[in-house]
């Protein structure tokens, strides 16, 4: 319960959870845990021809569309900054993330914004929605979200 008693804590453990060395099993059940029923996460980006697209997952999807990827690759993704700002009981977080191949590599594979919404329930948060994008030609992260 700690996890989700304050927004810190919640976003710091979303990253903890989808990270490690391929091959090993993530706390799927500990992720499951910070996201309201119902929650959406949408990966962002642009096709083979640049036109942007979105893929809209609930948790469950998310989860089985990761899984064969982190089975076959390390990776490990932290914040490096954040923006938040809040409301009575909602909450929302720009993260900026870096993600790499092992934790003290130098130079990482992406870089990108995560956009979380999050809701106090008056005991404790949820992430309702998460949206990102990565850094790529063309849309590099702004200087006001870089640490």
């Amino acid at each position: 319960m700690s996890d989700v008693t304050d927004i810190d804590s919640i976003i710091k453990q979303m990253y903890t959870t989808i990270s490690g060395p391929a091959g090993a099993e993530r706390d799927w059940d500990r992720m499951r845990s910070f996201y309201y029923p119902g929650a959406h996460l949408v990966r962002t980006g642009t096709d083979d021809d640049g036109v942007p697209c979105a893929l809209v997952l609930d948790v469950e999807a998310y989860i089985e569309n990761v899984t064969p990827i982190f089975k076959k690759m390390d990776f490990y993704e932290v914040e490096i900054a954040r923006r938040t700002e809040s409301f009575g009981n909602i909450a929302h977080v720009f993260s900026t993330y870096e993600a790499r191949s092992a934790p003290h590599d130098t130079e990482p594979i992406k870089c990108g914004i995560n956009s979380i919404q999050l809701y106090n329930d008056g005991s404790r948060w949820w992430i309702i929605n998460m949206l990102w994008d990565n850094e790529r030609e063309g849309n590099p992260l702004p200087e006001k979200y870089e640490a």
